[in-house]
């Protein structure tokens, strides 16, 4: 990209597409991307957040543009910071490297980092707001949802027929999807900070939960909802592909598995483990997003308690009419109450289907 010519829009568009690529990476943090733009609207200077205590996607940007940086233009998806944490404010970076005008996607809602662009304009800075905002919103809408609700954004994927069945009458599921369905699960897990199982998928598949065939690719936090603790050491979601989390009920006995160096949070439990304090534990441990993989009981438990923010459905093009459901029992009695969400995406994956779609709220 560097030296092509591009309006503000434009340098928008590319600098989303530089954030996605630290999603799975960046926790607690954000995405964000950033392109400079000369005076004559050039690039000449790409950065996005690679990984928390890293360079800011500003800073990397303007150490990539140089001396051609001064009298320019930056583009950033995400309101540029004004606190110094393990890395300096980025407005102190854009005024010094004489940046004269700065297009924001998304204003900061963190009271800490928020107010970057009042301090910009103070420094004599122009300043435009909302330019790609709604890409700018989907990409970090992880981050964004966390930080307004105080618990990680929710992706339940799941992988079923044409008839809603996930497995069929003997139990057999392998497999449901094809092969570019499998991958595309892969790069899920890689864009997430954890990835979630209860005991019923643990005993069925022995899942191991981490990415494969991806070079370079993180693997997200392996959780597993297991009240009673007692997954089995042998099972391979406990190896040292990636770290794992054993979630337990409060006064359960996990000593066997913390003398193992499993990671054990404790939760309150009545019918069923406390769900919303699942998600706050993880929140406390820095995760933003979680990939639901869960059987269906799982999740038609995490849709009753409304914490579902979004639905990738991978859809196979055939038939079994009898089976185990995609989802079960999820406290929606009739019609009226279904619970509606808005498609976002549709996806050909060889034969079979990926539909996204968000669960809408009223905010």
């Amino acid at each position: 990209m560097a030296g092509q010519q591009m309006t503000p829009a434009e340098a928008m568009d590319r600098a989303v597409v530089l954030a996605a690529g630290g999603l799975g990476r960046t926790s607690p943090n954000p995405v964000v991307g950033c392109v400079i733009l000369d005076r004559d609207g050039h690039v000449v200077g790409e950065g996005l957040h690679q990984r928390a205590g890293g360079p800011h996607a500003e800073v990397a940007a303007l150490a990539d543009a140089g001396e051609r940086a001064r009298g320019g233009t930056a583009v950033v998806t995400l309101e540029p910071c004004r606190h110094s944490g393990r890395t300096g404010p980025c407005t102190r970076a854009l005024v010094e490297a004489g940046i004269t005008r700065v297009v924001v996607a998304v204003a900061d809602p963190t009271g800490d980092a928020g107010g970057g662009l009042q301090d910009l304009r103070a420094a004599g800075i122009e300043v435009d707001e909302g330019v790609g905002r709604e890409a700018a919103t989907h990409v970090n809408r992880a981050w964004l949802h966390s930080v307004r609700t105080g618990r990680p954004f929710v992706t339940w994927k799941s992988a079923a027929t044409l008839d809603g069945r996930t497995a069929a009458a003997d139990g057999t599921s392998r497999w449901i999807t094809g092969a570019p369905a499998r991958r595309a699960v892969h790069e899920l897990r890689a864009e997430r900070d954890a990835v979630l199982v209860g005991t019923g998928t643990l005993r069925a598949d022995d899942p191991h939960l981490a990415v494969r065939d991806l070079p370079g690719a993180p693997s997200p936090l392996r959780v597993v909802l297991d009240a009673r603790a007692e997954i089995p050491l042998t099972a391979r979601v406990l190896d040292d592909a990636a770290d794992t989390l054993v979630v337990v009920a409060e006064g359960t006995d996990a000593s066997r598995l913390t003398d193992a160096g499993v990671g054990v949070l404790a939760v309150p439990a009545a019918d069923g483990l406390d769900l919303p304090a699942v998600l706050h534990g993880l929140q406390e441990r820095g995760i933003r997003s979680v990939l639901l993989e869960g059987g269906a009981r799982l999740a038609g438990a995490f849709v009753a308690a409304d914490l579902v923010d979004e639905v990738v459905a991978h859809v196979a093009p055939a038939l079994l009419g009898a089976g185990r459901p995609v989802l079960e029992d999820a406290g929606i009695a009739t019609i009226t109450e279904a619970l509606r969400l808005t498609t976002t995406d549709v996806t050909r994956l060889g034969e079979d289907v990926a539909i996204t779609a968000a669960v809408r709220r009223i905010s």
